[in-house]
């Protein structure tokens, strides 16, 4: 009956539970969408990158505090002293440098461009998930081959997104309304925040791909994923306070008012850092972290058309080219990945047709079951 049930599981999947981690993961893709536009009107209006993390952290961990007392309060598995470090890690990376990197970056170039080098996000995923022996890698196979192919490919996009901005390819407005007309004044001193910009945006991929990484690590060990994301914002909050308090020594930064910045902290704080990581840890829990890092490129798109039509930004011909690298190469792993995994349920399905066409003998050994009595 095992066997059966296992067939039945694998040929005549429930729909919902198969789709799950796309439906999550195609939403966590519309929140950090959302987040360009939400974090790019505080930076806007005069708001700390520093501060901004901060306040986004102790927003997500009230929110999430109350979800773990609703339905892990009883459940929640024992805390050790490693899996507490490597929630305070987890913290370090994904919750302050990552996100901290990100808004100074995106200060520095436009949403859009700071939307296409987070797809570098996956690729990097890609090679830690390969150091730490999460991926395998098999150059004989063409899985392997497309995969590393394709990382070669996006980590050249991003490098022609930093060195060659271009000619404008489309142009809604002569206006660019996320850069101010001091910064435009020069066009070195552009040239050189866009660089400086870049570097940062490649810095927030690489430290979130680490804790994508550790993620997956640490899930398997403490499964509880609304606790761990609430442990993670609650020593994000402290340690980008203390980052905050190290740089920003004027108070005034820390100022709220009932504004377009409040809003965009609640944004940040609750669909970014609490839903869209809560949902993280659920799809790497089931599907591993180069699963849940390759639908990023959806919120470049959404961001790319919403700049065009709404906000009336250029589109150079650096980053149009830039970025269809890094999607391409994105797809090729995406591709490599489905097929592996492809292969692996077509086993699975053997498997079962075996051990159910040839069911296990029931019919013991009478000297076995004697053996078996006599132990009992």
């Amino acid at each position: 009956m095992e066997a059966h049930g296992c067939c039945w599981r694998s040929l005549h999947p429930n729909f919902f539970h198969s789709s799950q981690p796309y439906i999550l993961s195609i939403f966590a893709s519309v929140c950090y969408a959302g987040l360009n536009y939400a974090s790019m009107v505080s930076l806007d209006k005069g708001m700390s990158a520093y501060v901004l993390v901060a306040y986004g952290d102790a927003l997500a961990t009230l929110v999430t505090a109350a979800f773990v007392l609703a339905f892990e309060r009883m459940n929640r598995p024992k805390m050790n002293m490693m899996i507490l470090m490597e929630v305070f890690l987890l913290g370090l990376l994904g919750a302050v440098l990552a996100r901290t990197l990100y808004y100074t970056g995106l200060e520095r170039t436009s949403s859009t461009f700071a939307s296409v080098m987070s797809n570098l996000f996956p690729s990097m995923t890609f090679l830690l998930a390969i150091i730490f022996r999460m991926e395998k890698l098999e150059m004989r196979k063409i899985t392997s081959q497309a995969k590393v192919v394709g990382t070669v490919v996006a980590l050249g996009g991003a490098m022609l997104m930093t060195l060659y901005k271009g000619i404008i390819v489309i142009s809604m407005s002569s206006r660019h309304p996320h850069h101010s007309t001091a910064r435009t004044a020069s066009s070195s001193s552009v040239d050189k925040d866009w660089i400086n910009g870049s570097l940062m945006l490649i810095g927030s991929a690489l430290t979130r791909s680490g804790s994508s990484v550790l993620q997956a690590r640490t899930i398997k060990k403490y499964p509880a994923p609304i606790s761990l994301t609430c442990l993670t914002s609650l020593f994000g909050t402290f340690q980008a306070m203390v980052l905050s308090f190290a740089i920003e020594r004027k108070a005034s930064v820390w100022k709220l008012g009932w504004d377009l910045r409040l809003l965009s902290i609640s944004y940040s704080g609750i669909m970014v850092f609490g839903v869209a990581t809560y949902i993280q840890f659920l799809v790497i829990r089931k599907r591993g972290p180069v699963f849940a890092a390759v639908f990023n490129p959806l919120s470049t798109v959404i961001v790319a058309l919403a700049d065009l039509l709404v906000l009336r930004q250029s589109l150079h011909m650096g980053s149009m080219v830039g970025a269809i690298l890094i999607i391409l190469g994105l797809y090729m792993v995406l591709w490599a990945k489905n097929k592996e995994n492809k292969k692996e349920m077509s086993l699975d399905e053997e498997f079962c047709q075996d051990t159910s066409s040839n069911p296990p003998n029931t019919n013991q050994d009478p000297k076995h079951v004697v053996k078996e009595q006599e132990a009992w």
